[in-house]
Parts: structure tokens; sequence; C-alpha cells
């Protein structure tokens, strides 16, 4: 039962989603400093940030790892995560975002939307998770907060709700109008907290226009508001409140406020929205998962069962964390928990409340709550941990598959074991990264999302295990498709070895899949292939789907059709179906006109206008398409499709032909035909 006096109305669990470089990391600080939680300004400049611990992220002024801080804000406990904002780390963001029910999207004043910023945009459409938006660095020369509004709209589609009003442009920023109370808020130099006053009479017109544009826009689109708003013609500053907070919840509207987390202006109204706005975890619906097949939900109440879902581990010097979010029930410490995947049970050491690296004693954690364990041997991202008395399976995060590989070893023949290990832990840690053994030259590759990843990955096996290790160059993950497929290929599975025979015959159309992905269906009529052989077939042709035959690559897009097939009385059996099925279709696949797919990204070059021409052929002589170009802030923004596999290595020419001033980020898109002379492996 919801009521007022409920404790978990007062928590807030919220991402900072953002691209690289709009400022997430000063937010969080500044958010943290605040509320009181730090008594000093950490600045990523000066490598002071509290949720930048990590000795790479200071290092490369960069969120690399997600990290879990809270704090607490006019009676409210604000658990947050800052995320990474570089493309490579996405799947961080993944995980962060299936167990947050908030999110606060920081964009430039200046570059508006980025190309990171409409990734973890649509992140966190998939999770249906409700946000508002700061618009940052509105003191930097170029900012606009209109046209940042503008980006918005147009690239992300979402119906922007300003509630702010800038006082003063650039430099000269120094507060903002509150359209709800019509007040302003005013940070004198060095002052950590705002003067209220009166709105300017230079912006008091405006600010009434742009009020009138705000109740519009709500009472569009809120039953009561428009209401009330057809009754006296106005919306009060509690309607409209409440107006805002049901259309962020709901998806239907994004509040939008504007500041500059840098010099600590904006962050208190930030706050406020945060607490006003987003949910806590009794205005989200229930967890639902899974119980022996059939669907269960777990109401966020402590007194219910408990189910929590575990969305990061950390192994540290001092034991293995492992990150939680509790959805149900209460977890106390000494309780034996179970791993639902494995069934294990596991003992609870110790539970902590986060701040990054910092970590307090807790003696229990309740529905809500976002904590760390101690004393889980076996549970990985993904896991879901229950009463040992009433299990249930959660969702967990979805993994990307990586698209980059290099080939690592050990310098030291005696240093290949710990190799090995450090690896593994690697994985265990971040489920984004893999390791194999190439079984044509024995090497350790270890696979990701790309080129910064893997660096980092490297690196830490350098710094936190003290191995040296020799890295081979770049590889992309090349895709294979049916460009032409073909009908009516006929397989038979015959074996006879003295005892029982295996005998499977079948019959399969294969044709291309425009949706990418692999479809399955059989048409076979009159019971020549019962149902549990056909399934049976199914499992055969997607095991035949991990090696094409161009190069042994992954083979996706493409429809396999069972038409036909026969059976026999005694030696047809679900081993003999599956195994006609994968080197049926492995066969059916060399029949067929097979296609070789490349991963491709979309880059975003930033450049002085007067390196464009350079730029533009560099582009080209890497196989990239521009899509488009224009001017923002001073500087051409040239965006471009190029193949991921000439990139590597593009950041440092880059740099060499504009002097250094020259940026890009890049973010997938997806795989495209790779040319004729493209390896097979």
């Amino acid at each position: 039962m919801r009521t007022s006096t409920n404790p978990l109305t007062t928590v807030r669990n919220l991402g900072i989603l953002a691209h690289v470089d709009a400022g997430k990391t000063t937010v969080t600080e500044r958010i943290l400093y605040t509320t009181g939680t730090t008594y000093k300004r950490g600045e990523v400049h000066d490598g002071t940030t509290v949720t930048d611990f990590d000795p790479q992220e200071r290092d490369r002024g960069i969120t690399i790892f997600a990290a879990a801080v809270s704090c607490s804000w006019d009676g409210h406990r604000i658990n947050l995560i800052d995320t990474p904002g570089h493309v490579d780390f996405a799947d961080e963001v993944e995980r962060s975002l299936r167990v947050l029910d908030g999110a606060v999207a920081v964009f430039d004043a200046v570059a508006g939307v980025e190309p990171q910023s409409e990734s973890v945009w649509r992140q966190a459409d998939r999770h249906g998770v409700p946000r508002i938006a700061f618009v940052n660095k509105m003191d930097r020369a170029g900012a606009d907060l209109d046209t940042a509004v503008a980006s918005i709209r147009e690239r992300l589609h979402p119906v922007p709700l300003v509630t702010q009003l800038p006082i003063g442009t650039e430099d000269g920023f120094t507060g903002v109008v509150d359209l709800l109370r019509m007040r302003a808020l005013v940070w004198a130099d060095g002052a950590d907290t705002p003067e209220e006053g009166p709105v300017p009479d230079a912006l008091s017109e405006e600010a009434a226009r742009r009020r009138r544009l705000l109740e519009e826009a709500v009472a569009e689109r809120h039953p009561a508001a428009l209401e009330e708003f057809c009754d006296r013609e106005t919306l009060t500053a509690a309607t409209l409140a409440g107006a805002l907070r049901d259309l962020t919840r709901t998806g239907d509207g994004v509040v939008v406020l504007c500041g500059s987390a840098y010099r600590n202006r904006g962050v208190e109204p930030l706050l406020d929205a945060v607490v006003a706005y987003l949910p806590s975890p009794l205005d989200v619906p229930p967890v639902r998962g899974t119980h022996d097949g059939a669907d269960e939900e777990r109401p966020a109440d402590p007194a219910a069962p408990m189910a929590a879902l575990a969305f990061k581990v950390n192994a540290t010097p001092t034991g293995r964390l492992t990150y939680l979010r509790v959805y149900s029930g209460t977890i106390e410490k000494g309780d034996t928990v179970r791993d639902a995947g494995t069934g294990r049970t596991e003992r609870v050491g110790r539970l902590l409340r986060v701040r990054a690296d910092r970590h307090d004693p807790l003696e229990r954690a309740v529905a809500g709550d976002i904590v760390a364990v101690i004393g889980l041997k076996g549970a990985r991202a993904g896991s879901t941990l229950c009463a040992p008395d009433a299990p249930l399976v959660l969702e967990p995060p979805g993994v990307a598959e990586p698209v980059v590989h290099v080939a690592v070893e050990a310098r030291r023949a005696t240093d290949t074991d710990r190799l090995a290990s450090a690896l593994a832990r690697l994985t265990e840690e971040d489920p984004s990264l893999a390791v194999r053994t190439d079984p044509e030259t024995g090497q350790t590759v270890l696979s990701g999302m790309g080129e910064l990843h893997l660096e980092v990955a490297v690196e830490r096996v350098r710094r936190e295990h003290g191995l040296e290790v020799t890295v081979g160059r770049p590889g992309v993950a090349y895709r294979e498709t049916v460009g032409a497929g073909v009908t009516g290929f006929v397989h038979r599975h015959v074996k006879q070895d003295g005892g029982a025979g295996q005998f499977a015959h079948i019959v399969l159309d294969v044709e291309p899949r425009e949706e990418g992905g692999f479809e399955f269906r059989s048409t076979v009529v009159g019971g020549r292939v019962p149902q549990e052989f056909v399934r049976a077939v199914e499992a055969g042709c997607r095991d035949a789907l991990a090696e094409g035959p161009l190069g042994g690559h992954p083979v996706t897009g493409l429809r396999v059709t069972l038409t036909d097939g026969q059976t026999h009385v005694k030696d047809s059996s679900d081993t003999a179906f599956r195994t006609a099925g994968r080197f049926g279709l492995r066969d059916a696949l060399r029949a067929s006109r097979m296609v070789l797919l490349e991963p491709v990204v979309e880059v975003t070059v930033t450049v002085p206008e007067d390196a464009v021409g350079g730029v533009l052929g560099d582009l080209a002589a890497r196989r990239g398409r521009v899509t488009a170009s224009e001017t923002r802030g001073g500087a051409a923004v040239v965006t471009a499709t190029v193949p991921l596999a000439e990139l590597f290595g593009y950041a440092t020419r880059l740099r060499s032909r504009t002097q250094g001033r020259g940026t890009f980020t890049a973010r997938p898109t997806g795989y495209a035909p790779a040319p004729a002379e493209a390896p097979a492996r």
C-alpha cells in the first residue's frame, strides 16, 4: 500500500547519462558537494573526483567504469550512478540503466545532442527510464539554451518542457529564472548557494512569454492541467509541478533545466527537480521475473520475498564486491541467498553503502536500495539473487557482441597461467569482454567493444597484475550473410556403427533475411517430420551459424525453412536430426552466395574550418561516406559512415592533421558488405 509515510517514497535511484565531455562527472561532483557528501569540489582535470577514482580514469580524464554514490537532499536519499560517456563502454551504461528508476541526461549547451547522447537516450528509451535534461556549460562561448533544446527535440524526439530561462549569456551567465515560481536564482562569484529574488525587469516580459508556452505545452498533454487551464486560463505552480511530475514519469515530456556545473550554478534546482519529478521505487511497476516458466511480480515491499539483481562485479584488493539493486524484500548481513540462475546458495558476508571507492557498513538493505555485497563468490553481472524459499529469475541486462579483437600473450612463458587468470577476472567484471583461443594459431584473443576498451583492459592487466604482455594489431569481428540462397537443398544423415543407427532426411530452403538475425520455420505437412525432430533441426541449424563458409565468421541475416523430410522407425532421433540440421545448413551455405559483412560506425569529426579539406580527403581514403556537414560554434562538424577496420589509429592521424585541434567520436551503426579484398579471417 502506497502511503506518504512509506520511506521508499523518499528514495531516488538515478543515473547521469551523456556524451563524453558533456560534464557528467562534474555534475556528479557538484551534487556530492552541494548535498554535503563531500567538502571539497572534485575536478576532472585535477584528478580529484570521487567517482573517477580509477588511475586510468584520472590519467585519461574520462569515465570508464560506472560508479555508484549515495547522498541526501531535502529529506530524500539519492542513489546515483555516474555512467561512462564513451561509446566503447556503452555496456556499462546498459547494465546501469537496467537497475535505475530515473536519469539525468546532460547536454553540452554549445554542441547540443552529440552522437553518444543519442545512443544513451535510445538505451534509456528501451528500458523505459524517465529522464530530465540538464543543459550544461551555459558559461561557454557559443552556449545557447534554445539551440540545445531544438537539437533535443529534433534528434531525440521528446517533448522538451523548459522550466528555466538563463540570466546572462556565455561568460556572463549568472543564474536562472524559475518559470514555475517566477523567481530569479542568482549565484554570485564564489558563492555556493543562490540568492533568490524577483525576476529582473529586463527579463520579465520574456519570462512571462516562456511561462505561457510552458503552461500551454503541459495543458495539451495533461487532462487535469487542461481542465484548470480552460477554467482559469493559467496554471498554478502546484498544478504545473504535479503535471510535470506525471508527464516525466510517463515519458510524455522531458523537463529541461540549465546551468554550469563547473561554476556550481544550477545544481540546487537540478536536485529539486530530481526529487520533484523523477520516480521513487514505489512509482515504477513491480519487477517481473519468471519461476518454473510462469511470470511473477514482486512489489517494492521490504516484507515481500527478497529479489535482487547483480549489475556489476568488482574485484578489489580487499575482496570481491557485487553491486545489487534490491527490488523486493530485505537482505541482511549473514543472510543466505540463492543464485536463481545456478541454484547455488551463498552467504552474505557484509553489506555496504557505496560512495565510489569508499564504503560504509550496513546491517540491512531493503527494497529500493542499491548496495554492494562482500562474500558472494559465484554471482556474475546479471545474476538474480533471491530468498532460498522463493526463487525468481529476473531478466538480466543485455550484453553487446564484441566488434574488435587483439591477440595478447605474456612476454615470459612462466606468466602464461597468470595472464589467463587475469583475463578471466576481467571478463568476470566486464561481460562485454570475451577471451578465446584461436584454433589455428593457438593465440589468446581478447575481444571488446572498441580500441579504447581493449587498451583499458590490457592496461589493467599490466597495472593490477604486474604482467608484461605483448599485444597484436587490432582486428574487427566480421560476419557472414546470405546474398542468394538455395531452394530444396537435400541432406541425408545416415550412420551405422553396429548398434542403434542414426537416420535423418531433411529438405531446406535458405534465403536472405533483411532484418538480420536468424529465423527458422517449418512447412512440413502430414507428420513427415515429428515436431520434436523439427525442434532438433532448428537447434542444429543454430549450431551451424557459429562458423560460416567464407572465413569461419558467425552467420546472420538468413531465414531457413524446413520443407520436407523422412524418418526411420528405429534409427531416427533428436540427435540424428540435430546433426542433420547442423551439417545440412553448413552444406547449404556453401552452395549459397555468401557475403562478408564488416562493422561500420558513424563518425562525427569536429575540426577548425581551415582543416576541413584534409579531413574530408582522409575520410574518403578510409572508405568513409560523408552524410552531413555543418558549422557549429565556429568549428566544422562532419558526420560520416566509416568501416571500423579503417579507424584504427585515426585519433593520432586526426591530431597531426589539425595540430591537435580536431576531435572525433564514433558509434556503431551495424554491419555492411565488405569489399572483395577484405580479409576472410
